[in-house]
């Protein structure tokens, strides 16, 4: 089941399947290590329309939840 990064349970984990975006949205992405196939973990989603915190290859960064709602991933069933 393919869902949205913005759409993920914080908490969880998930395998990126695809990014939705333009080279600029994709460049900025891998600039942050975040590319197809990669694990990632949702930490937080902050109130008000404010950043995503996640962590990738135990780094933690914040991406916008426009950014987020472009990352398709595939949510990981067991931890």
């Amino acid at each position: 089941m393919e869902i949205t990064l913005f759409d993920l349970e914080s908490g969880k984990k998930a395998t990126i399947k695809r990014l939705d975006g333009g080279v600029e949205f994709q460049k900025k992405l891998t600039s942050l290590n975040i590319r197809i196939g990669k694990t990632i973990r949702k930490i937080t989603a902050q109130p008000l329309h404010g950043p995503i915190v996640i962590e990738i290859d135990n780094t933690e960064a914040a991406i916008g939840i426009n950014m987020a709602k472009k990352i398709v991933v595939v949510p990981l069933e067991t931890e």
